[in-house]
């Protein structure tokens, strides 16, 4: 009967584990979405307030966007994995 127990509580503990890092990385993923898009919102902005004919700031900053969002996920890659 404890070995019944002991294999359910075994399961649990697995799919508590792969959850947590379910959840891990897709909150990651969700930062990376949130910084990318601040990011080409103010590019947006300047460009809008500028009246700019190429979207250049909104490009630059997007881009900026995207290289700050992949140096927090290695960041964070390398924390969790010491």
């Amino acid at each position: 009967m404890q070995t019944d127990e002991t294999n359910e509580e075994k399961g649990l503990g697995k799919q508590r584990k792969y959850f947590s890092a379910y959840a891990k990385y897709s909150a990651m993923g969700f930062q990376m979405f949130a910084v990318i898009g601040v990011f080409a919102f103010v590019g947006y902005q300047i460009d809008e307030r500028r009246n700019a004919k190429t979207p250049l700031w909104t490009a630059f900053l997007s881009l900026l966007g995207v290289f700050c969002s992949l140096y927090l996920v290695i960041r964070s890659i390398k924390k969790l994995n010491p």
